[in-house]
């Protein structure tokens, strides 16, 4: 096995510049040379791991839905209690309510019909000589989870395809922009109307109370409907664009470095690989809270009203290169799901995700090699990714 990290490293940054191409490097340098930096008109930058998990885990001082937080932006558009726009006990509470519903069992029941599905295109495809790009195959895999997050069989009439799925909840979590504190009336909307179409099939299903469907388990847990439909429109929107990011930039990276051949034929250093690929991709690549009380963050004074711009990308990327065989330092611990009260919930749900699209391509990979054939990045996207990554027989 030859590991090449110049290569994987050379790919990450060209996705990273067409996304920013001016804002990745300013947060960057900027990070490099201090861990906190007051920015006039845009907030204090956090770039240290360390510090970025003191103020997520700080609920007191730093809240997700302050008036410039990336929670207030989604009220708007999906209602007041949608999990991803609350804070203290009401948020508390929710969590406690919703626990059960990502076990094992559960994530595995909604991610097996779309890998199934993921599967049989990444086959049909190889097997007949013509390349496949994972992009396109991870959103239609993104589109068959939220089909079962929204409870719709797969003989609906009228069912929209998953792709379609897939596009409109991206054009809900699109309208987020760094420089955006707030939505227009415009941009809310659009975020309705997309809401709108998702929330149609979810809400006959939450009112046939059908507790094998996802929204018939959320009413069985005594959530009212409007609840329901935040519920499940912040799941959509929040795990969409993160897991189209992150899946293909983990194929090239473990193409790019060398490490595919020696994955495949021994998986158990999958769970490793996978967390260091998260570590280094960075998919969630700046979380926003705004500061309720004056403190410090790292010496650094901040006042109440200040909009703190946690620089999870500087953070995760600046501990090393990409090498699963080194132990995850402490202070970066899954840092790009979050911290504290806000640790992602659907965290299960996206590595079952992660995890059954990697055991396609890796099965594949045994079965007959297969190599990066092109490839294009997204430009002047919020989530850094490729625009498609086509894999080809070797």
């Amino acid at each position: 096995m030859r590991v090449d990290g110049a290569t994987a490293e050379r790919w990450e940054r060209r996705i990273h510049l067409g996304a920013h191409p001016l804002l990745y490097p300013m947060i960057r340098g900027l990070g490099s040379l201090r861990p906190v930096v007051k920015l006039p008109g845009l907030g204090v930058l956090v770039s240290e791991a360390g510090l970025v998990r003191e103020v997520l885990m700080d609920q007191q001082k730093f809240v997700k839905n302050g008036p410039s937080g990336s929670g207030a932006l989604w009220t708007p558009v999906v209602g007041p209690k949608a999990l991803v726009n609350m804070d203290g006990e009401d948020h508390k509470k929710l969590r406690q309510r919703l626990g059960d519903l990502f076990t094992p069992r559960s994530v595995a029941g909604i991610v097996e019909p779309a890998a199934s599905a993921f599967e049989s295109r990444i086959t049909t495809e190889l097997d007949a000589g013509r390349s496949v790009d994972v992009v396109e195959c991870v959103k239609d895999l993104a589109g068959g989870v939220i089909s079962k997050l929204l409870g719709v069989p797969d003989d609906a009439p009228g069912r929209l395809p998953n792709k379609e799925l897939f596009n409109l909840g991206s054009s809900i979590s699109s309208l987020v922009r760094l420089g955006r504190p707030s939505l227009t009336a415009r941009q809310i909307a659009k975020g309705g109307s997309a809401v709108g179409i998702l929330a149609g099939p979810a809400r006959a299903a939450y009112r046939e109370s059908d507790p094998g469907t996802f929204p018939g388990r959320l009413r069985e847990l005594g959530m009212t409907e409007e609840e329901a439909m935040g519920i499940i429109s912040a799941f959509v929107m929040v795990g969409t664009e993160t897991l189209v990011s992150f899946l293909p930039r983990l194929v090239a990276l473990l193409s790019d470095s060398g490490r595919i051949e020696e994955l495949a034929s021994d998986r158990s250093a999958v769970p490793a690989t996978v967390n260091e690929a998260l570590r280094f991709t960075v998919p969630s690549p700046m979380m926003i809270r705004d500061a309720v009380a004056p403190g410090l963050i790292g010496g650094t004074e901040v006042r109440a009203g200040d909009r703190i711009l946690l620089s999870t990308v500087h953070a995760a990327k600046s501990l090393r290169g990409f090498d699963p065989a080194e132990a995850m330092p402490p202070q970066a611990r899954q840092l790009w799901f979050g911290a504290g009260a806000h640790f992602c919930i659907g965290m299960p749900l996206a590595m079952a995700e992660i995890n059954a699209a990697l055991d396609v391509l890796l099965d594949r990979y045994v079965q007959q090699p297969w190599t990066i054939s092109s490839r294009r990045v997204s430009r002047g996207v919020l989530i850094p990714g490729y625009k498609s990554l086509e894999v080809a027989n070797a």
